[in-house]
């Protein structure tokens, strides 16, 4: 499969509000899972009850937003603690979430984004609301992520995006997934471990 992550189109889904911390994403009880099979229906678990309960829909449960790829949100998301669940759950949450849109996201969950292989570009408040409003105008609207071009495009326009220099390359390059990058050297770090004069062969 290719690792690059040039251009990402999927149709879109909004999830509104500053701040929505990780155990907002995924509660805390189901990090005790082994694997993390099956943590994507818990994606925004305790939110997406709290509504029904006052007979409202979580946009994760409107029949119109299911097998959206693109997630558009607002400031500080992912804030919280640092735990891999949540870019986990979103990723594994229906089709998958293969690429995040919003006006910023906390320092440690953009990080855990970049090691799964999805991109997360900011955009300014006023085109975030941009991008939600015509994304729950219109739901099955397509977004495409243009890592390369730094924009997000749909039929109703296109915004500029921001994404920091590194990772933006890691993903152009598909090098993004660092154990992939190390199996494949693997052959180049044996025969320097072989030349170490205090190294006694793997064991």
């Amino acid at each position: 499969m290719d690792a690059k992550r040039v251009r990402i189109t999927g149709r879109g889904i909004a999830v509104r509000g500053n701040d929505i911390d990780t155990d907002r994403i995924i509660p805390a009880r189901f990090l005790r899972c082994v694997t993390f099979d099956g943590i994507g229906e818990h994606a925004f678990e305790d939110d997406r009850r709290s509504l029904a309960e006052k007979g409202e829909i979580h946009p994760f449960d409107e029949p119109h937003f299911q097998g959206a790829q693109v997630l558009l949100v607002n400031k500080n998301f992912g804030c919280g603690s640092s735990r891999e669940h949540a870019p986990q759950s979103l990723m594994r949450w229906g089709d998958g979430i293969r690429a995040i849109v919003g006006e910023s996201f906390a320092e440690i969950f953009f990080g855990n984004c970049v090691a799964l292989g999805i991109p997360c570009l900011r955009v300014s408040e006023a085109d975030a609301q941009r991008l939600q409003s015509a994304c729950e105008a219109k739901p099955g609207t397509e977004f495409t992520v243009d890592v390369e071009a730094r924009t997000v495009s749909w039929e109703g326009g296109s915004v500029p995006t921001e994404i920091a220099d590194g990772p933006r390359q890691a993903f152009l390059e598909g090098k993004w997934d660092t154990t992939l990058e190390l199996m494949a050297a693997k052959d180049e770090i044996r025969a320097a471990a072989a030349e170490l004069p205090y190294f006694d062969d793997w064991r």
